[in-house]
């Protein structure tokens, strides 16, 4: 028995076991959120930029949400810290909106102010404020309401970034499983266990989530509720390994290259975003308009699939991730720097070639009635058959 109750209480055994708890209720609870979804009617609506043809429950957010927290719960962290209760707390509010923009739709600017309302609240409560660049572009030391501005900017473009990246079937979700696992295992390694356990149980959501996500007769996507979820989380994670490794001169555990690190491990939604605010706003547009140019849209317009598009775009950052370790020992913070500044010139080239070899792509414009007029006919058919009833009744 005591071999059993030391097993429980081993931490390696207990972040494992997360994860693999989290992956079993995530596919366990979906089958039933896409039948209430399909029931109930919420659905996601298809339009010209959608990269899916059919009405699809947008809920699999509900799933993430649950696993993830179900499984971190279950195992005492004391010394998890107020940060993560602050963390949870932000994920409950962030949780609710999702809800609220999947099934009713609300405006950016709503969605923008709760955003940044949530992470202030974990950057001032909880002091998790970036406050040096570790000598890159020559700062070290930020002034306090500067670091609080600066570290909810980087929160509210990862929240967006993972919003953005949810276009096409699998994408958002592997990026969420490879950074999870890559901030789960750093955060191990500095012993900050009840972190890694958050991260491997995301993980572990994604992973069951993605099991439907690339599903042909049971599809469902993570909506709102789950890319603000992921992206929230994915934020949390990078910018406490920013702040940890802080103080890495009076630490030899520590490291100088946790900005480069954690800004590689999520280079890709970065990369996305980034251009796509540039794109829009050379074009007079709104940064939040959507359209079809992001590359992952550019690449399954190519006739690649969802799946093998998601392979080589996660792949590639993968990749980038093994070359930053091979050279880590030879090249300097400013040196990786530069080398991501060439390579999203790169990236941005790449997206322009690709985009120029689509030529007569074929995407007609759905006309299905919107949600709200579809209830709104169920309704008024209800009121009808009712009043037929009576009259017959009356009869």
């Amino acid at each position: 028995m005591k071999e059993y109750i030391s097993l429980f209480q081993n931490k390696e055994f207990q972040i494992l076991s997360s994860l693999i708890i989290s992956l079993i209720i995530s596919v366990a609870s979906i089958p039933v959120i896409i039948n209430i979804s399909k029931l109930k009617d919420l659905m996601a609506e298809i339009e010209l930029r959608s990269s899916h043809e059919t009405l699809t429950p947008t809920l699999g957010g509900v799933a993430i949400f649950a696993a993830t927290l179900i499984s971190y719960f279950i195992w005492d962290n004391p010394y998890e810290g107020h940060e993560i209760h602050l963390a949870v707390a932000d994920l409950i509010i962030l949780f609710f909106l999702g809800i609220k923009d999947d099934i009713l739709i609300l405006s950016p600017k709503k969605k923008l102010l709760i955003q940044i309302a949530a992470s202030i609240l974990l950057i001032t409560l909880g002091d998790l404020r970036i406050t040096s660049l570790y000598g890159l572009l020559g700062i070290t030391n930020i002034p306090y309401f500067i670091s609080v501005i600066f570290t909810t900017f980087i929160f509210i473009s990862l929240i967006n970034a993972i919003n953005l990246l949810d276009g096409i079937d699998g994408l958002a979700g592997t990026v969420g499983v490879m950074a999870s696992i890559c901030f789960g295992y750093l955060f191990f390694s500095l012993d900050l266990f009840a972190h890694a356990t958050l991260a491997f149980s995301l993980a572990g959501s994604l992973i069951g989530f993605l099991r439907y996500n690339w599903s042909v007769k049971n599809k469902i996507f993570m909506g709102d509720t789950g890319s603000l979820i992921v992206g929230f989380l994915l934020s949390f994670f990078a910018v406490k390994y920013i702040v940890i490794n802080s103080d890495y001169l009076y630490n030899p555990n520590l490291g100088n290259d946790a900005p480069i690190l954690a800004m590689l491990i999520l280079i890709l939604p970065l990369f996305d975003t980034l251009r796509m605010f540039i794109i829009r706003l050379l074009a007079k547009k709104s940064p939040f308009e959507g359209d079809r140019n992001h590359l992952h849209h550019i690449v399954i317009d190519q006739g690649i699939s969802h799946m093998a598009a998601t392979f080589w775009l996660v792949g590639g950052n993968c990749f980038l991730l093994i070359i930053y370790f091979y050279f880590k020992p030879t090249l300097t913070n400013i040196q990786f720097l530069e080398s991501i500044s060439m390579l999203f010139s790169f990236y941005c080239l790449l997206a322009y070639l690709l985009s120029k070899r689509i030529e007569n792509i074929d995407r007609v414009k759905f006309t299905k009635i919107d949600k709200i007029k579809r209830l709104q006919i169920v309704d008024e058919k209800k009121i009808k058959e009712s009043i037929v009833s009576k009259d017959l009744a009356k009869d």
